[in-house]
C-alpha cells in the first residue's frame, strides 16, 4: 500500500509501505476513505518537532473496516467508522473518565512504529475503545463524509476549548486563532449558546467562515491593538470566555489580556516556539481560570455526531483544498504558505 512519510524538514513523500495486518486480537484494519493534514503536522514538516526519516504521519481519518481481530465485538468488515486522533483501550480509569488521551495503553497515530492516517489503510489498536461507528449510507455522501471527518480532531478540539472557556448561553466569547481549530471553536461556542463571538483574524477567507459559523464580530488587529479592540467591543471588560487556538507566547498573552475578570481561557493551541511567558500574578489578581490541553475527542464524538448528521453543525467549510494521496506533499506546502486552510485527502 501507499502512505505518506516524512524524511526531513519539508521532505514529504508518498511511498510503498507494508500493508497493515491484524497483530493483536483487538485490532482492526481500516481502509481510509478520507484523511487530512492538521496544522500540528506542520511542526514536523518545518522541523520544529523531531521525526525519524521514513516515519508515518497523519492523525485524522475515517474509513471502512476491512478485517477485525477475534476479540473485537463492536465492529465487523464493512462498517464505516471514524477514528479520533489517538487510540485508547476504552477500559482504563482515564477512558472511563472521558480522558482517553491519557490512556496508558493509548497512542498517537504516526508515532514511531504506528501507522499514520495519510495513507491507504491503517491498523487500529484497541478498536472497540477507539473507533466510533457511522451510518453506512454516509459513505455515499461526499459532503457528509467531509463533515464527519472533522470529528476526528478539529471539531472536538474546538468543543474542548469552548468547554474550557466556560462558554454558556448568553456569554461573550473571543477566539484567538483563525485556523481550523479556532474556526471550530467559533462553531462550538455558537452551539453552546454564546450570544456574542469575537473572532480574531486577518485573513478574509477565514473570517468569512468564522462569520458563517456564528462570529458576530471580527478583529483584524494583533497584539495591543487587538486587545484594545476587544475591550472596546465589550465595554472595557473583556470576554467571559477566550478560546486560545494558536499555541504561541503572543497568542496566550493576548488571551489573558482580553479575558474578563473572573473569566476563563480554554487553550488547545499546541505549544510551540517560545515559552508561554504567563504572569500568574495577573491571572491570580483577576481570577482568570485556565483550562484545556490535548482534547479527548473520543469522549465528545457521541455528543457531536448527531448534530453533524442532521446538519445542525457543518464543519466542512474548514476544508478548502482537496488532494489525492499523490498531492499530499503539495498540500503541506500550501498549508505552510497559508494558501490553504486545511487540506482534505482522498486516498
Amino acid at each position: 500500500m501507499r502512505a505518506t512519510t516524512i524524511h526531513a524538514p519539508f521532505d514529504m513523500r508518498v511511498e510503498d509501505v507494508p500493508d497493515p495486518v491484524i497483530q493483536d486480537s483487538t485490532d482492526v484494519v481500516l481502509r481510509v476513505l478520507r484523511a487530512c493534514i492538521c496544522g500540528s503536522d506542520l511542526w514536523a514538516y518545518r522541523g520544529e518537532s523531531a521525526r525519524q526519516p521514513g516515519q508515518r504521519i497523519g492523525h485524522e481519518f475515517l474509513g471502512i473496516v476491512e478485517a477485525a481481530g477475534s476479540d473485537v465485538t463492536g465492529f465487523a468488515a464493512g462498517d464505516l467508522v471514524v477514528a479520533p486522533f489517538v487510540w485508547s483501550d476504552g477500559s482504563c480509569d482515564y477512558c472511563a473518565e472521558g480522558l482517553q488521551t491519557s490512556c496508558p495503553r493509548g497512542g498517537f497515530w504516526g508515532s514511531v512504529g504506528s501507522d499514520g492516517g495519510q495513507g491507504e489503510a491503517v491498523r487500529v489498536p484497541f478498536a472497540d475503545g477507539t473507533l466510533v461507528k457511522l451510518p453506512a449510507d454516509a459513505a455515499s455522501d461526499d459532503h457528509l463524509l467531509t463533515a464527519l471527518l472533522a470529528l476526528s480532531d478539529v471539531l472536538g478540539t474546538g468543543h474542548h476549548a469552548a468547554l474550557g472557556a466556560g462558554v454558556k448561553p448568553g456569554s461573550t466569547v473571543a477566539v484567538v486563532g483563525d485556523g481550523a481549530v479556532g474556526l471550530c471553536g467559533v462553531l462550538a461556542a455558537k452551539r453552546l449558546g454564546a450570544e456574542r463571538i469575537i473572532a480574531l483574524g486577518r485573513h478574509t477567507a477565514r473570517t468569512d467562515i468564522a462569520r458563517a459559523f456564528g462570529a458576530t464580530d471580527v478583529v483584524a488587529e494583533r497584539g495591543e491593538a487587538a486587545e484594545a479592540a476587544v475591550r472596546e467591543l465589550t465595554g472595557g471588560q473583556g470576554a467571559h470566555g477566550v478560546i486560545e487556538a494558536v499555541g504561541t507566547e503572543q497568542s496566550m498573552r493576548t488571551a489573558v489580556a482580553i479575558a474578563r475578570d473572573g473569566g476563563s481561557i480554554g487553550y488547545v493551541g499546541v505549544p510551540h516556539g517560545s515559552g508561554t511567558g504567563l504572569d500568574l500574578s495577573v491571572m491570580f489578581d483577576r481570577n482568570i481560570a485556565l483550562r484545556g490541553g490535548v482534547a479527548p475527542v473520543r469522549a465528545y464524538i457521541p455528543e457531536l455526531l448527531p448534530d453533524v448528521l442532521d446538519g445542525t453543525i457543518d464543519p466542512s467549510p474548514v476544508f478548502d483544498l482537496t488532494v489525492g494521496l499523490d498531492g499530499v506533499p503539495g498540500g503541506y506546502k500550501a498549508m505552510d504558505e497559508r494558501t490553504a486552510l486545511k487540506v482534505l485527502v482522498k486516498p
